[in-house]
């Protein structure tokens, strides 16, 4: 059995040559270790990132793991010229997206009574960002199609899950919206 110490150089290597989240179940095979003690494991590696002057933190992603650089240091990280540009949503965007988040999974029509007006193009956006995805069918007549957001929302909007979603505020609604069930 190896060391704390080596446990979390590997945990690194393993987080570093994926590029993309990792399961906490896939990182306990990989070391050895049951799921709660890599938890614990995990953990302790994203509070020493919090509290280390280093260029990248370490992220949990709905019960994965992602190395990422520090959001403060973008400015410097686009200089590279390879990395993904961050192409901001449109407020039609923002608005079915946080429908979307709050209530999935949803339906086009269900978007639509929200909003008031044809989201097509807006979800169809959203999808090809990879910030929702159809996630199944409605059983109501026509089988429209459910949508959720993804990982990649999660990682995008700096969340390790939905419960962190900030709470709705009733008295935030728009006067519009007061008749829409939105249960």
């Amino acid at each position: 059995m190896s060391s704390i110490n080596d446990t979390e150089v590997i945990i690194e290597a393993l987080l570093f040559a994926s590029g993309d989240p990792v399961s906490l179940e896939r990182i306990a095979e990989i070391i050895g270790h049951d799921k709660k003690t890599t938890k614990v494991i995990m953990t302790n590696l994203i509070y020493k990132y919090q509290n280390t002057s280093r260029g990248i933190m370490l992220r949990e992603i709905d019960n994965a793991y992602q190395l990422c650089t520090k959001p403060e240091l973008d400015e410097y990280v686009q200089q590279l010229g390879t990395v993904r540009r961050k192409q901001g949503l449109t407020p039609q965007a923002y608005e079915t997206l946080s429908i979307v988040a709050y209530n999935q999974p949803v339906t086009r029509a269900y978007i639509e009574q929200i909003r008031g007006v044809n989201s097509d193009g807006v979800l169809l956006k959203l999808v090809e960002r990879n910030l929702i995805e159809e996630v199944g069918r409605d059983d109501t007549p026509g089988k429209p199609k459910l949508y959720a957001t993804t990982e990649e929302f999660l990682r995008v909007f700096g969340f390790s899950s939905l419960k962190e979603l900030p709470p709705l505020e009733m008295n935030e609604i728009p006067e519009v919206y007061e008749n829409v069930p939105l249960d």
